[in-house]
């Protein structure tokens, strides 16, 4: 079945994003928007057909599409975001998710961002961060189940996102660094380790059999590849300032109207 990537450019008022965990550091807008383009082809070289949609100058973090929506392959969830600066990016996503799925909205006082949620094929892994709280997790089950979903709220700690600490790799595979997440709650999946020296790789992105992985985490990515997983390394360095992973940059899911 097709594939369908949505991103969002980059905003030239990225700098004035929100940080959580990380120091402030001043972003090169000209690199970041060159470095989101190269990631955009990525996709495409990939098999996914890429709506790029334009920059949204009064959200600053509007390029990391995948916190203001959740798609599944029956319905895309439209989210409530806990930071007040992020509160009308789900709205712009509206127009280019409603010509792939029916639309269900969380209601107050449910808070998440998509960056929360792991997808392991029908099992929804959710974490509790400053982002997304346990009405959000009570809601996304009352909308997941009855297409047969597991859903279970995981505590995170020390890090932004659920994905900042592990992302699903396909053939019941996780990458996980432990520090910031129980691993027991992802059992009995196949858990593979970060390297010590590089506690940010976690967050990684599955595609047609292809991992994408930031560049700037080389022993992951030969990790990776010596578990028999094909990698493809992007550079990602300036959208890393704004406390991005390669993931938050795009909402990847089927087309279904194609099948």
């Amino acid at each position: 079945m097709p594939l369908i990537a949505i991103t969002r450019a980059v905003s030239p008022n990225i700098n004035q994003c929100e940080l959580s965990f990380h120091d402030r550091h001043q972003i090169d807008v000209p690199t970041a928007i060159a470095q989101h383009e190269a990631y955009n082809k990525c996709l495409e070289s990939l098999g996914a057909k890429v709506i790029a949609l334009p920059a949204e100058p009064d959200l600053p973090d509007s390029v990391f599409v995948e916190d203001a929506a959740i798609v599944f392959d029956e319905v895309a969830v439209i989210p409530i975001m806990a930071a007040a600066s992020r509160r009308d990016e789900p709205r712009t996503l509206v127009p280019a998710l409603s010509r792939f799925r029916a639309l269900e909205w969380l209601r107050e006082p449910a808070t998440l961002d998509g960056g929360d949620v792991v997808v392991a094929d029908h099992r929804v892994f959710v974490g509790l961060t400053r982002r997304t709280n346990r009405e959000a997790v009570n809601q996304l089950g009352e909308i997941l189940r009855p297409h047969g979903y597991i859903i279970k709220g995981v505590p995170v700690r020390d890090i932004l996102h659920l994905k900042s600490a592990c992302c699903y790799l396909g053939n019941n595979a996780l990458l996980i660094n432990r520090k910031f997440t129980d691993a027991s709650v992802f059992q009995p999946l196949d858990l593979i380790d970060v390297t010590e020296p590089e506690p940010a790789a976690a967050n990684v992105l599955s595609v047609n059999g292809t991992v994408i992985a930031a560049a700037s985490f080389p022993e992951t990515c030969s990790l990776l590849e010596q578990r028999g997983f094909r990698v493809r390394r992007v550079e990602v360095a300036e959208l890393q300032k704004a406390e991005a992973g390669v993931t938050c940059c795009s909402l990847v899911f089927s087309d279904s109207l194609s099948s």
